[in-house]
């Protein structure tokens, strides 16, 4: 077996990529020991016995090769080459002394000419292999290392993640109880409020709950202008409650094929049900959940069937620890069954930021950006109106500012007041298109005072 056998390049390469391994190191000094190769052989024993200095392997395999180096000095004439070990017999001697050069060089500093690969200890007659084709046979190759090299590839079924059986792994991604509380959201007194008596008292007092008779059951239902905070809320409930959390898209759940989408909806509460306590956020329900009536395909008014028939399902006593939470920009563009009571009977109004959450959400975007004399107050006045999506990106408007500045005169500035308010005064509430669709629906649209919210806070404002 010469150096440029497969096999032991092959070796060569899995021996540097896991230099500690010693029965992989000690299985390729063997391979070039049988190849002839006693110096190198005797340098892989001898790095193997430095990582396992007690290997009994290792010590028999250094005995070994400094035996077979030891003569190799007392004997200067050249070594017989393998097919004088038995008469010639084979066509293979004479193709071989026809491309073996009639006196062979020695390499410089050697005592005997590179030999050939050594026949194997109970071979008394030249092998099958040594007879066939010039060919490395890569069957026998693999039979060699496969109780050196460990598996490369798991055999078996793939799941989704790579391993295990398909029917065990979950089919959505769940994340575990996060550390985002209510307490994290600055202001929105109302809506904590809400979420206080819609989820969090019953569930914290167990006795109450079954004295008053109060159900958990049912979903809680954010609408409000885009950019104000629905999904950070979903996420604080799911942290107050201690629960797992599963948020959903619509991406997540249509599919081309036909019954897809109804089977993904019914895995999507079967493993909220398996991982109770859990909350469901159904993000943009009015494209999970709009009215059938202005649908035209049967494939989507049989998703918003199949939703329906889990959202019933909730009502039994053993689901009742999953909840779940929807936000929408449009409410009323969602079919008019989800909203009946057991389903989504309740709704919360999620409006811009007041002046304590504009304040928190101000501190939380400059917290790592190097600022010097920021009068938050007066910051606070000036962005009345604005989303936390509009505070975010008026954040960034001023830091992109001092950058540009310091860029232009080389010398690096911090962040002050004057870019902040210059931010303001460009950044135009991105709210305003939205409650300009609002006004309409709170005044010709309200019916059973679906919206009574929505209508005193655009009397507040005067929007309306």
């Amino acid at each position: 077996m010469s150096e440029a056998s497969p096999l032991i390049r092959s070796l060569r390469a899995a021996v540097d990529a896991a230099p500690a391994d010693v029965p992989l190191r000690l299985h390729l000094a063997d391979l070039l020991l049988d190849a002839g190769h006693q110096d190198e052989a005797v340098t892989e024993a001898a790095i193997a016995l430095q990582h396992a200095p007690g290997d009994g392997q290792a010590r028999a395999l250094m005995a070994r090769a400094m035996g077979a180096t030891a003569p190799a000095a007392q004997t200067p004439g050249p070594a017989l080459p393998r097919d004088a070990a038995t008469p010639p017999t084979e066509p293979v001697q004479s193709r071989d002394a026809a491309t073996r050069p009639t006196e062979p060089t020695l390499p410089l500093g050697a005592a005997t000419p590179p030999a050939e690969p050594a026949l194997p200890q109970d071979a008394a007659t030249p092998s099958a292999e040594s007879k066939a084709d010039s060919t490395f046979n890569w069957g026998a190759a693999a039979d060699q290392i496969k109780d050196v090299l460990p598996p490369r590839f798991v055999e078996g079924p793939l799941t989704t993640d790579g391993s295990g059986d398909p029917e065990d792994a979950p089919a959505w991604d769940v994340d575990a109880p996060g550390a985002v509380r209510l307490a994290d959201v600055g202001g929105m007194r109302e809506v904590k409020d809400r979420l206080e008596a819609a989820f969090l008292a019953p569930l914290r007092n167990p006795e109450l709950r079954k004295l008053y008779g109060k159900s958990l059951r049912g979903g809680l239902l954010l609408y409000g202008p885009p950019g104000c905070g629905k999904t950070f809320v979903a996420r604080a409930v799911a942290g107050e409650l201690g629960a797992s959390f599963l948020s959903v898209s619509v991406n997540d759940v249509l599919d081309m094929w036909m019954g897809n989408s109804e089977r993904n909806m019914h895995e999507l509460f079967e493993t909220a049900r398996r991982q109770a306590p859990c909350v469901v956020f159904l993000d943009e329900l009015d494209a999970l959940g709009g009215k059938r009536s202005r649908t035209q395909s049967a494939g989507m008014r049989n998703t918003v069937n199949q939703l329906l028939t889990e959202l019933d399902g909730i009502n039994a006593a053993a689901n009742e620890g999953v909840f779940v939470l929807a936000a929408t920009n449009v409410p009323w563009d969602v079919d008019i069954a989800l909203r009946r009571p057991g389903r989504f009977d309740r709704t919360l109004l999620v409006l811009p930021p007041d002046a304590p959450a504009r304040e928190t959400i101000l501190r939380y975007h400059l917290r790592e950006r190097p600022i010097e004399k920021v009068d938050l107050g007066k910051l606070v006045k000036l962005t009345d109106g604005l989303s936390g999506a509009d505070l975010a990106h008026l954040c960034e408007s001023a830091a992109e500012m001092a950058l540009l500045d310091s860029v232009r005169t080389g010398v690096v500035r911090m962040i002050g007041m004057k870019d902040l308010l210059g931010a303001a005064k460009q950044t135009v509430p991105s709210t305003e298109p939205w409650f300009a669709s609002a006004r309409n629906v709170a005044m010709y649209a309200n019916d059973g005072g679906m919206y009574d919210d929505l209508v005193a806070y655009l009397k507040k404002r005067r929007k309306l």
